[in-house]
C-alpha cells in the first residue's frame, strides 16, 4: 500500500456550504482543512482518503491531486503525460475515464487534450479507456498549468445505498447533512420535518444520532486503485461500525407529509438505513401539525417554491399557514426553512435571524432561514 502521508485531498461540496463541511472535517480529525470555492482541502494518506469517503456526511466527492506540470502546447502535453507516474495509482487492468477542462491556456481544445492523456495512459500503462468507467481522472489545464486529479468516490457520495425510492424534488443526503450542521443540530435533540418527502432530513438526523458511517453500505472507486489494500479497508470499516451508538431513549425523529406515497417511501428508506425504530413517519397536513411530546428540538423544512411569478403567488397562503402553526404550537423549537424567495420566508412572519446561508439546490439559488427557539 502507498503510505504517502501528504496527499492533497479535496472534499467537494455545494458552493456556499464550505464552512459547514470544514467544520465536519475538523470534527472528524482531518488535517489542515482549508476552505476553497466549492470545497475543502485537507492533507492526508490514502487511509484518510478512504476514511473521508466512508465517514464524511457533507462531502459530495473526494478528489486526490496526483500531480501538476506545465504544458504550453499539445506536443508538450503528450510528452509530459507519458512521463507521468500513472502506475503509482492506476492498475493496468481497470478501465479509466478522462475528463478535461481548459481555461485561459494556450491549449484550448479540450477534445484534443483528452485524446493525448488517453493515449499516454493506454500506451504507457496499458489501462483501457472507457467513457462508462467508474474510475475518473480529472484534468484541468488552467493558465497553462495541467493539474491531474482522481475522483476516488465514483458515484456521488449522496448515494448512501439505502434510498431506493425518492419523492419528486428530493433533497440530497449530503446537502441535508450540511444544513443540519448549519442549524447546530446536536444528536441529543429531536428533528421534525412537516413536509418530509422521501424522509431525507429525518433519516439523516437519525443516522447522525446513531453515529452510523454514511458510506457503510456502498462501494467506492478507490477500491480499484493500485494503492488499495482490502484487508486494511475491512479493518477500517469494522472499527468504524463499532462506534455506532443508541441515542437517548426519548429522542425520536419525525416526518410528516400530506402525500401518503411519500410516507410509504420514507418508512421504507428508514428501514433500509436500519434506523426505522428511531423514526416516526405519518401522513398529515400542515394544518394538523402539533409538536410531539418530549424535548424541543429542530424543525427543518424544504417547502415548495415556485419557479415563475404566478407559481410563487400561489404559495403565500401555504407559507403563512405554516408560520402561524409553528408560532402557535412549537414554542421552544428552532425553525429552519429553505426557500428561494425572501418574500415567501417573510410570509411566515417568523423571527428569522439576520444571518442567512445561500447555496445552490438543483440549479436554483436558495437560502436557509433560521430562528432562535420560538417564544
Amino acid at each position: 500500500m502507498n503510505t504517502q502521508t501528504d496527499l492533497e485531498i479535496f472534499l467537494v461540496t455545494v458552493p456556499g456550504l464550505e464552512p459547514a463541511l470544514k467544520s465536519e472535517a475538523v470534527e472528524k480529525g482531518f488535517k489542515k482543512p482549508v476552505s476553497a470555492k466549492g470545497g475543502v482541502t485537507v492533507k492526508g494518506s490514502w487511509l484518510d482518503v478512504w476514511r473521508a469517503n466512508l465517514d464524511l456526511r457533507g462531502a459530495s466527492k473526494v478528489l486526490v491531486r496526483l500531480g501538476t506540470f506545465r504544458a504550453m502546447h499539445l506536443a508538450q502535453l503528450d510528452k509530459r503525460a507519458r512521463r507521468f507516474p500513472w502506475q503509482e495509482t492506476l492498475r493496468n487492468d481497470i478501465p479509466v475515464r478522462i475528463e478535461v477542462t481548459c481555461k485561459k491556456s494556450k491549449i484550448y481544445h479540450q477534445g484534443a487534450a483528452k485524446q493525448r492523456i488517453e493515449t499516454a495512459i493506454t500506451e504507457e500503462l496499458g489501462a483501457p479507456i472507457s467513457d462508462d468507467a467508474d474510475l475518473c481522472i480529472k484534468v484541468r489545464i488552467i493558465e497553462d498549468l495541467c493539474t491531474i486529479s482522481l475522483d476516488t468516490s465514483g458515484t456521488g457520495l449522496h448515494k448512501r445505498g439505502h434510498k431506493e425510492a425518492v419523492n419528486k424534488a428530493p433533497m440530497r443526503e449530503t446537502l441535508a447533512a450540511l444544513l443540519l450542521r448549519q442549524c447546530q443540530f446536536t444528536a441529543d435533540e429531536p428533528v421534525l420535518d412537516p413536509m418530509c418527502g422521501s424522509g431525507t432530513f429525518v433519516i439523516e438526523a437519525g443516522e447522525i444520532a446513531a453515529n452510523l458511517a454514511p458510506g457503510r453500505s456502498r462501494s467506492f472507486a478507490f477500491e480499484q486503485l493500485a494503492s488499495f489494500d482490502e484487508t486494511r479497508w475491512e479493518k477500517l470499516k469494522e472499527a468504524r461500525a463499532q462506534t455506532s451508538q443508541k441515542p437517548k431513549s426519548d429522542i425520536r425523529f419525525y416526518g410528516f407529509d400530506r402525500d401518503g406515497g411519500a410516507i410509504k417511501i420514507s418508512r421504507a428508506n428508514a428501514e433500509r438505513s436500519g434506523i426505522d425504530a428511531l423514526c416516526h413517519f405519518e401522513k398529515q397536513a400542515i394544518s394538523h401539525l402539533t409538536a410531539p411530546d418530549g424535548p424541543t428540538g429542530l424543525l427543518i423544512v424544504n417547502p415548495p417554491y415556485g419557479g415563475r411569478i404566478g407559481e410563487t403567488k400561489k404559495l403565500f397562503p401555504l407559507y403563512s399557514a405554516l408560520g402561524k402553526t409553528l408560532t402557535d404550537k412549537f414554542k421552544g423549537w428552532r425553525v429552519a426553512i429553505i426557500t428561494n424567495n425572501d418574500a415567501l420566508a417573510k410570509a411566515t412572519d417568523l423571527p428569522f435571524k439576520k444571518s442567512k446561508t445561500s447555496f445552490s439546490h438543483g440549479g436554483i439559488r436558495v437560502t436557509l432561514f433560521q430562528t432562535d427557539p420560538l417564544t
